[in-house]
């Protein structure tokens, strides 16, 4: 198997189980690009997670575990999108929110927007997630579209995609002892 097969020097490229070619530069090429940068993204959330040794609390895994995860919900929103009969399931969706509620009680209660930085964890999850956002965007550019139409739970998995990994970034400057700044908009 080469790296490189020529197929997309045209600007060109396929997806599952279809033998049509469609642009790079549609909705559907720019969503699945998209998800694969917060995918790729996210690799190096789960490195330094795993360097952390974080965890959510006691009753809830690390936070390495937590981003593998995303990634592998990722992959069936990526399938999904290419064509594949992959969908994202309720329970997934409920299982990121139940992440997430379980990481509010850990922190205190959050009444403002924050400066990003503090520990290198909770920047690197800042920057996941603006990345996940842009993500979002693009999906639901391609579901309004409607050049494929997306299972019930993908578009409300990307919104809560971003919820999790903004909950994170709090979490890990909270776990790290770091007063987050809030900006004084002067």
């Amino acid at each position: 198997m080469t790296f490189f097969t020529r197929k997309g020097d045209k600007g060109k490229t396929g997806l599952f189980g279809c033998d049509q070619r469609i642009s790079k530069s549609s909705a559907v090429a720019e969503a699945l690009g998209s998800l694969d940068e917060v995918n790729s993204f996210l690799g190096l959330c789960k490195i330094q997670s795993k360097a952390s040794n974080f965890y959510i609390n006691t009753e809830h895994p690390s936070f390495e575990y937590v981003v593998h995860e995303l990634q592998e919900m990722l992959f069936i929103v990526q399938a999904e999108l290419a064509g594949a009969d992959k969908k994202v399931s309720a329970e997934k969706v409920a299982w990121v929110e139940e992440i997430v509620r379980a990481i509010e009680e850990e922190l205190p209660p959050i009444t403002t927007f924050f400066i990003s930085g503090g520990a290198e964890l909770a920047a690197t999850f800042d920057v996941a997630r603006t990345i996940a956002r842009r993500a979002e965007r693009r999906v639901v550019e391609v579901d309004e579209e409607g050049e494929k139409r997306l299972g019930e739970h993908t578009l409300a998995f990307m919104n809560r995609l971003s919820s999790i990994l903004y909950a994170l970034a709090r979490l890990s400057n909270h776990k790290s002892g770091i007063k987050e700044d809030a900006p004084d908009y002067q």
